[in-house]
């Protein structure tokens, strides 16, 4: 009788381990995402370079001003929490092999000029960025050098990356590394 047992158990082990069922509905489809890094999936900045822009001179505040509305140049969406970080071009260096290399400073930035002192400094919100010179004297003479043809670049940075205690955005190209961005990814637009 346990012999029967056994091979009685074993068919009905073989019968049910072979039977399937109609197969069900199918699920729902995901969302393609970006790869993450360092355990932020689907975060991701962006980098835009913005060429030709002129600043307008306010004389009853003594400023230098424009204004870029980030509609305008990125369909990039920007939320409250991320960081909008602003580079100027300060030109070509030259460096040891050679070559040469663009430089870039991070706004605020000062020029001390025999008039006095000028300073590049900006405000934003999600939906646009403003541009600002300010001086400690008449700027109404200030050479077109600093306000005709400037290149900016924009840098949106999510705000997990901003919060990071690694995170350093002096250097453009330490930030462009932290982001992932190379220069081949960075869009470039003329506002002229």
């Amino acid at each position: 009788m346990n012999k029967f047992s056994t091979i009685l158990g074993a068919v009905i082990v073989f019968v049910f381990a072979a039977c399937e069922g109609p197969q069900g509905p199918p699920g729902y489809d995901g969302l393609d995402g970006f790869d993450g890094q360092d355990g932020l999936d689907g975060i991701q900045g962006q980098v835009v370079e913005v060429e030709g822009v002129y600043f307008d001179y306010i004389p009853e505040d003594n400023v230098f001003n424009t204004l870029i509305t980030f509609s305008d140049v990125t369909d990039f969406e920007v939320f409250e929490s991320d960081a909008v970080l602003v580079y100027r071009h300060d030109g070509l260096i030259d460096l040891n092999d050679g070559s040469t290399a663009d430089a870039w400073t991070q706004i605020p930035q000062n020029y001390f000029l025999n008039e006095g002192t000028i300073q590049y400094v900006f405000a934003h919100t999600f939906v646009d960025l403003e541009l600002f010179i300010d001086g400690n004297f008449d700027l109404s003479g200030l050479s077109t050098d600093f306000t005709d043809n400037q290149l900016f670049r924009i840098v949106f940075v999510p705000s997990e990356f901003a919060q990071s205690a690694d995170f350093d955005a002096s250097n453009i190209d330490n930030v462009m590394s932290k982001l992932n961005i190379n220069e081949g990814e960075i869009m470039k637009l003329d506002i002229n």
